[in-house]
């Protein structure tokens, strides 16, 4: 959409509150003012109304008008994306479709082990919802509190089980969505196999909301484990951790739920400001890795696996320190550690983010490298890399030099991005894992794609969307 087109009317803006009811279509300033910006602070949009539908009818209507009078829709779930996919430009021309009322579990089939959830649905209340079944459903994010099934899958959402599980894709078995025409595509298939022609699905999930607006999905449950061990080791480097991964894949397999790297610096900065937390270990290490096993027969179980992957560590010289979790409440400290690394990097001042992923083998070479390029780029910077490194996905973040300016800092973003990606792309990587492209990688696009990719990407958004209403201006 032109920048230039003029904001909705008075008159259509009155046509879209009519549709979801004037208590659902917000325009107070103060009522709108959350859905403007994003966790980072990087993004700041502007919009003369926020309509919150409560039935897929009442978005597919939505999507009717937007596409006969050329209103550009902006659609948000839980708006806990960090690249800016779910804000607004500041023109004030475009439209947010909160998904947020769609909040029904509409089916729990322990049978078939899936789960049908409507888009506006908190991933923690999906787990819920899941447990009761006695089921898991396995999607585990940091922000699962807030955040939403309908954008989980729009971003196709990593986190920290993606090393047995797999991405949110590999979670979903069928999805309901609107249209740009305001047509709904029913595909909630509960099918585990079914070849018959275009996998359409796999177009909307990571699509950003471009292609369509995902509105519900079944997704994939799995069986409950009856037992569970976190433990927690200190380690020289991120070789030494990525050899201990190798060894905790070799003796638990698939029951290796987690495994996550976490820099001395982040134990320390936890430490400083989260209180009640503290470092697990007597003495500290330059490296920590946190791992889970899980164990469909007992805990009993997952405590001998885990035992047996330190002792094997110990062995190898590998592991300096080690403790596992002997309740619920330390293993919760322990993952309390490492979901609070993103939001205390705040609290150092400024803080530049790279969510990249590269072969397992690279992960020691990307960090070692990237912490040479970013010191010499900016004496006293911080290098703060950390998570998920049993899949390749490493958030290389760079905190601000104690004395530096935080506006300085934060404006030499472009300049250390540019140094950290063409590590990884001379490493065979990817600038985005699972964060997603959204504003603010959009620019970087033409670096990891050919130009094949990108027509192929644009062809299939004039297909869908040939009026460009779809949150435009993001992916493409």
């Amino acid at each position: 959409m032109d920048a230039k087109t003029p904001p909705p009317d008075n008159d259509l803006l009155g046509r879209f509150a009519a549709i979801v009811g004037p208590d659902h279509a917000l325009r107070d300033p103060a009522a709108i003012a959350p859905y403007l910006i994003e966790p980072r602070d990087k993004f700041h949009g502007a919009t003369p109304v926020v309509l919150r539908p409560g039935s897929v009818d009442e978005v597919s209507a939505i999507l009717r008008l937007a596409n006969e009078t050329l209103t550009p829709i902006v659609p948000q779930g839980g708006n806990t994306g960090v690249v800016g996919g779910q804000v607004p430009d500041g023109s004030g021309n475009e439209v947010i479709l909160s998904l947020a009322r769609l909040n029904r579990v509409r089916e729990v089939d322990a049978a078939g082990d899936t789960m049908t959830a409507e888009a506006g649905v908190v991933l923690h209340d999906a787990q819920a919802a899941a447990d009761v079944a006695d089921r898991l459903f396995p999607l585990s994010l940091a922000s699962e509190g807030s955040c939403q099934i309908g954008g989980n899958l729009s971003t196709n959402a990593g986190g920290t089980a993606v090393l047995a599980y797999g991405n949110t894709r590999e979670l979903v078995l069928g999805v309901e969505v609107a249209l740009a025409t305001g047509e709904v595509w029913d595909g909630l298939r509960k099918l585990r196999k079914d070849n018959t022609g275009y996998d359409l699905k796999d177009l909307f999930i990571g699509a950003e909301g471009t292609l369509g607006v995902i509105t519900a999905a079944v997704v994939t449950l799995v069986p409950k484990p009856r037992g569970q061990c976190v433990a927690f080791v200190g380690l020289k480097s991120p070789a030494d951790a990525l050899a201990l991964f190798e060894i905790a894949r070799r003796q638990a397999g698939r029951s290796l739920t987690a495994f996550e790297l976490v820099p001395r610096i982040g134990i320390e900065v936890v430490v400083r400001h989260v209180p009640g937390s503290r470092d697990p270990l007597a003495s500290p290490h330059d490296w920590y890795v946190l791992f889970e096993v899980s164990s469909l027969r007992s805990e009993a179980d997952a405590e001998a696996t885990v035992e047996t992957i330190f002792g094997e560590g110990f062995a190898s010289n590998l592991v300096e320190d080690g403790v596992q979790a002997r309740s619920l409440e330390q293993a919760k400290a322990f993952w309390g550690l490492r979901h609070a690394l993103s939001e205390v990097q705040k609290r150092e001042g400024g803080s530049i983010k790279h969510d990249v992923a590269v072969p397992l083998a690279a992960v020691p070479e990307l960090i070692a490298r990237a912490s040479e390029a970013v010191t010499a780029l900016i004496p006293g910077c911080r290098p703060f890399p950390f998570g998920h490194i049993g899949d390749g996905n490493i958030h290389y973040n760079v905190s601000q030099p104690p004395e530096m300016d935080k506006a300085a800092f934060l404006a030499r973003w472009d300049d250390v991005n540019a140094v950290v990606h063409r590590i990884v792309g001379e490493l065979g990587g990817t600038i985005s894992a699972e964060h997603g492209i959204g504003q603010l990688k959009r620019g970087l696009l033409k670096t990891v794609k050919s130009p094949v990719e990108l027509d192929l990407m644009r062809r299939l958004k004039a297909a869908f969307d040939p009026n460009g209403i779809l949150n435009p201006g993001k992916v493409l």
